[in-house]
């Protein structure tokens, strides 16, 4: 019997290793879900866009969206999810159009008809700097706003606390993804993912103000994550709680949009100032 389950512990053992070597060497796959699209793809967007193509650091091309409102009060940046590609995702600008914004949105590396693939987090960052490098020869940084929502927090406050936006915008956040995974797979160690994307350290180097929004019922990116966040706010941050809100469907949430609203100067229909 003790040789069995001296056997048994062994063969255990063996399996953990392995799974952990697969974990590190494809977590891409765990992480990114893109949706690719031909190169003569054709968007059928009803408001007017310009597609922008944007050569990263080390030459691969990355493909974005540019969407332009009637009466521009500046443009939002905005940092989608880990599935898909801009086919669907472009369908959220229209919220912020009819606000007045442009709203500008890149397709990560091997996501539509950006070019490569993602191998790194410094990759990552470096591709979303080189798109926001091609934003500001258009807007001037104090009408740029960046946006992230799930996987895009992480890199959004990385790229707001490299540069100098009017203002950071978070939906659904996470801590950071160590904290992610220790919350998901606790049995698996955190020293074998490779992208940190850690949100609260951008926050805390962030000089413009920075809003959360987070859903109390995320059953994704628990809710918790945000209440991390809060702590190292300034005293111009703020955490907005959408009550009854899980991950998906936020940009069409009363709460969402009677805020946001707000924070970008459009009340009830009508700018502000």
């Amino acid at each position: 019997m003790k040789k069995l389950l001296i056997k048994g512990l062994k063969i255990t053992v063996c399996l953990y290793i392995i799974v952990c070597t697969l974990l590190y060497f494809f977590q891409e796959k765990l992480i990114f879900f893109p949706e690719k699209l031909a190169p003569d793809y054709r968007f059928a967007f009803s408001q007017p866009f310009e597609e922008i193509n944007v050569n990263a650091p080390d030459g691969v091309s990355l493909h974005n969206i540019l969407f332009k409102a009637r009466q521009s009060k500046g443009v939002i940046f905005y940092l989608h999810g880990n599935m898909g590609s801009l086919r669907s995702w472009g369908k959220v600008a229209q919220l912020y159009l009819s606000m007045d914004y442009d709203v500008f949105m890149p397709d990560y590396r091997g996501y539509g008809k950006s070019k490569g693939s993602i191998d790194s987090e410094m990759q990552f960052y470096a591709d979303m700097q080189a798109d926001y490098n091609t934003l500001k020869k258009q807007y001037p940084e104090n009408q740029i706003i960046v946006l992230g929502y799930s996987i895009g927090t992480g890199p959004a406050a990385n790229l707001a606390a490299a540069n100098n936006p009017k203002m950071l915008i978070l939906q659904a956040p996470y801590y950071n993804l160590k904290d992610m995974m220790g919350k998901r797979f606790p049995i698996v160690p955190t020293f074998l993912l490779k992208y940190k994307f850690d949100t609260a350290a951008g926050i805390q180097n962030c000089r413009m103000p920075v809003t959360i929004f987070h859903g109390d019922a995320d059953e994704i990116i628990y809710y918790g994550s945000s209440l991390k966040l809060q702590t190292h706010f300034k005293s111009s941050d703020t955490l907005i709680t959408l009550h009854a809100q899980k991950h998906n469907g936020m940009t069409d949430n009363p709460e969402y949009v009677d805020a946001i609203s707000k924070i970008l100067g459009y009340n009830n229909g009508s700018p502000t100032n």
